[in-house]
């Protein structure tokens, strides 16, 4: 049986998944093709993805052809309910409510790979290491991977001879990252702190933590907002980037003694800790885009804190034992779900393109592929562009058969 919140926000949930559908023109057209070729007839999934509207509109694509799918939260925080109660009016298993306790939200994945799945999509690496602890790993066909946190987790996994099944690097598809993670984080990001705070952020001096994709969005959306943006990186090609982008680079423990707002978005833990917040002014703002609540210390604030109280929903004020005050945005987990809605949908609309074709991939492959990560197959990304394009009314030129030619010779 689903665990949702309450199933009488079905109908507020569908009119959210009519929005959704009505701005992801690809994933609908691809769900055109999976009613008509019914390509996973027969085929068990269970996701472990955010449950937002977005998510809804790929796992009804799915459905159409002909999946049976169990679907869980990848965040505790990040469960849009109406959506979830309109998914399960769908005939989708969810098991997901918003504000899971952590003991809840393990439970919740346990449930849903209880359809022994074929296959997994996962958001950060939650679903397919329990797959493999809770050995249903040795009858799933493949995986795919959403994040680049779950990355991380599985290519450890395969470094040391653990993961039993392929699975397929979603996030690092040219049209996820380059698009999803730059202009989605940094859109959601930012509106996830506006909504929690509503603070001004022209003239504020605005911390970015880390200068990967995301981090590259946040940076450019803080500055079209009037802050000024520094950077922390330990990758130093990352920092040059950044520098070379027009922004301050500095050490945390120097950006601590001045910053006003800092978002972290690393995909490591303890980013920010004790030294940088005993460092940091009276007001400082916390906020945590990486996808699990590790990256800004909150042990060591509550530590350092005699007290704490919650002002409104996703602000909490510590105050510390000199009377200053710090503020953590939706208790450090990823701000842009827990305080917004994450990304738009035009945005998601490539990137569970890519989920839905890798999925059909990996069903089309089944025992051809290695135990190992895979990157999305290059003509997956080019379709997923060239739909996108087409869905924007715009065209492109095509190479004449004298340049392709050209292209192939090394001679003059």
């Amino acid at each position: 049986m689903p665990k949702i919140k309450d199933p009488k926000l079905a109908d507020k949930g569908r009119m959210q998944i009519r929005i959704a559908e009505s701005r992801m023109p690809v994933l609908m057209k691809i769900r055109e093709e999976m009613i008509k070729w019914k390509p996973l007839m027969g085929i068990k999934i269970a996701a472990c993805l955010h449950v937002t509207k977005e998510t809804a509109v790929l796992m009804k694509t799915l459905k159409a052809g002909g999946a049976k799918i169990a679907l869980t939260a990848s965040n505790p925080l990040s469960t849009q309910d109406d959506v979830a109660a309109a998914l399960v009016e769908e005939g989708i298993d969810v098991y997901a409510w918003r504000g899971e306790s952590e003991s809840e939200y393990m439970e919740n994945i346990r449930e849903a790979l209880k359809i022994n799945p074929d296959i997994t999509m996962d958001d950060g690496g939650d679903i397919t290491v329990e797959a493999h602890k809770l050995n249903y790993a040795n009858h799933i066909v493949g995986g795919t991977e959403e994040t680049t946190t779950g990355i991380i987790r599985i290519r450890a996994m395969e470094r040391e001879g653990k993961l039993k099944y392929p699975v397929i690097a979603v996030n690092n598809a040219k049209t996820k990252y380059l698009f999803d993670n730059r202009y989605g984080t940094g859109q959601s990001t930012i509106d996830g702190i506006m909504r929690a705070t509503n603070i001004l952020l022209a003239g504020k001096n605005v911390v970015v933590a880390g200068y990967g994709w995301c981090g590259r969005g946040i940076a450019m959306r803080a500055r079209g907002m009037g802050a000024n943006v520094i950077v922390t990186e330990i990758d130093p090609l990352k920092a040059l980037e950044a520098v070379m982008d027009g922004f301050r680079v500095l050490p945390m423990s120097e950006a601590a003694e001045i910053g006003d707002i800092f978002i972290t978005a690393t995909g490591n833990i303890n980013v920010i800790r004790r030294e940088h917040m005993e460092k940091m002014r009276n007001g400082a703002i916390l906020a945590n885009s990486g996808h699990f609540n590790v990256e800004i210390n909150i042990k060591d604030l509550e530590e350092i804190s005699v007290s704490k109280e919650r002002l409104r929903e996703n602000l909490d004020e510590y105050t510390l034992r000199d009377g200053r005050k710090i503020y953590l945005l939706a208790e450090g987990r990823l701000v842009n779900l827990a305080a917004a809605e994450g990304h738009p949908s035009e945005v998601m609309d490539m990137s569970f393109a890519n989920q839905a074709l890798s999925v059909k991939y990996l069903v089309e492959n089944k025992g051809k592929l290695e135990r190992k990560l895979y990157e999305v197959p290059v003509e997956i990304d080019q379709t997923v562009a060239k739909l996108k394009l087409q869905s924007m009314g715009i065209r492109i030129d095509e190479p004449t058969k004298e340049q392709l030619e050209y292209m192939q010779k090394w001679e003059d």
